[in-house]
């Protein structure tokens, strides 16, 4: 490593990062309101939420099999008479004789007097009449009411970002609908004459529209609810007019484009004279942004190049995102380089795209493993987005460090 003096011209990323996180935990206090059990994936629970019966309900059989009194078996092998049949979701409210049996599905009732089921492969059937081979204990393959969960148990504390094995848990006792806070709304605005619409035949000097697309999709992945996504181009009375229908519906609004020096940025344009602070951060890609608040409503505007974009919301918004969303926090490792980095660039942090290696040569494929080590695959350019599809980490290099070697080890978030 060759330690550097770091820039003071540019802001640091964490300095910036604080200061966007301040405007958005505000929106931790968000309205309360039930949502019905299938739309609440992913939502947030406001409060506790505690069974209000036993599950199971009521005495039922583990196993497609035969109701019995363990009494009856002991001597097995033994032929019982059968005197019936219960199907799940049946009464089965008549008693069982004394030595006798009852044909049973899984979650069938068991009739009172019956007290284990003998599993079908234990058995031979032959007309009125069952041929029990092995002999069952009191309570085997019996499900007795409340052994999962009994009525007032807590099921999911608040705070909880639902799951589907929350969802399970909780159509499971009943609950149609369920409190959640409500999401976080956002509107994203991309900005550019040269950006047009997937599916559109490009002129020359443009080109497809990503940014739109793929900042929609990250905020939906980290618990946002995404209100709109609109284009505007180079006029600022086009912008003005997407503004203020974002700020309208949304509690945070995400732009994309027109924040740097050049003479069409007008983003910035139209932003700073409502008080936008607009500047360079010490990180590549993403160097230029902006922070905003109009009528109250936050404005995050990032740079244009795509690759630049994805790497601003991933560093500036995703975790603060994730937090009011009560998603997990964004995992990060500490891991060596499998590649060098030659370079980086002088004062500033610099995030490249990586993948993380996993598990050790010869384990099966296929199973989860702990990242053993992270490899460089793409350039530093802002431009190259293909190249992100193939990436699963950010690689952060500190703005002291101008080269790495392999092995070195590195800091690195998880995409």
């Amino acid at each position: 490593m060759n330690p550097r003096p770091a820039s003071v011209s540019t802001r640091p990323v964490d300095d910036y990062r604080d200061s966007i996180e301040q405007l958005l935990r505000p929106l931790a206090a968000r309205a309360v309101e039930s949502v019905l059990m299938p739309e609440a994936l992913g939502r947030q629970l406001a409060d506790d939420v505690r069974s209000p019966i036993d599950l199971p309900v009521f005495r039922n059989s583990a196993m497609d099999g035969y109701a019995v009194r363990a009494e009856s078996v002991v001597l097995a092998p033994v032929t019982l008479p059968l005197v019936g049949v219960v199907a799940a979701g049946a009464p089965g409210r008549t008693p069982l004789p004394p030595g006798s049996a009852v044909k049973v599905m899984t979650g069938a009732p068991l009739p009172p007097g019956a007290d284990c089921v003998i599993p079908v492969e234990d058995t031979h059937a032959d007309g009125d009449t069952v041929t029990v081979e092995r002999g069952r204990n009191a309570g085997e393959y019996v499900r007795e009411p409340g052994t999962d969960v009994r009525a007032g148990d807590l099921l999911a504390t608040a705070g909880t970002a639902l799951t589907p094995r929350h969802i399970a848990a909780l159509a499971a006792v009943g609950l149609p609908m369920v409190a959640v806070f409500a999401a976080v709304r956002a509107a994203v605005i991309t900005t550019g004459d040269e950006l047009v619409a997937a599916g559109t035949i490009l002129r020359p000097g443009q080109i497809y529209n990503s940014n739109g697309t793929a900042l929609a999709a990250a905020l939906a992945a980290n618990g946002v609810t995404v209100v709109s996504v609109s284009h505007s181009t180079d006029d600022p009375a086009r912008f003005r007019t997407l503004l203020s229908a974002a700020t309208s519906a949304a509690d945070v609004v995400f732009t994309s484009g027109g924040v740097s020096q050049g003479d069409f940025e007008v983003v910035k344009e139209v932003l700073e004279p409502l008080g936008g602070q607009f500047g360079s951060v010490a990180m590549q890609p993403g160097g230029p942004q902006g922070l905003t608040v109009v009528g109250g409503v936050p404005v995050l505007s990032f740079p244009g190049n795509p690759v630049s974009t994805m790497v601003s919301f991933e560093v500036f918004a995703r975790p603060i995102l994730r937090h009011l969303a009560g998603l997990a926090a964004v995992e990060t490792y500490e891991l060596p380089l499998r590649t060098a980095v030659p370079r980086s660039p002088v004062g500033k942090r610099q995030f490249l795209r990586g993948k993380l290696i996993r598990g050790q040569s010869g384990e099966p494929p296929g199973r989860l493993r702990h990242p053993i080590a992270v490899e460089v695959v793409s350039g530093p350019g802002s431009h190259l987005v293909a190249s992100m599809a193939w990436a699963d980490a950010l690689i952060d290099v500190p703005a002291e460090v101008s080269t790495l070697p392999a092995g070195a080890t590195v800091r690195v978030w998880s995409l």
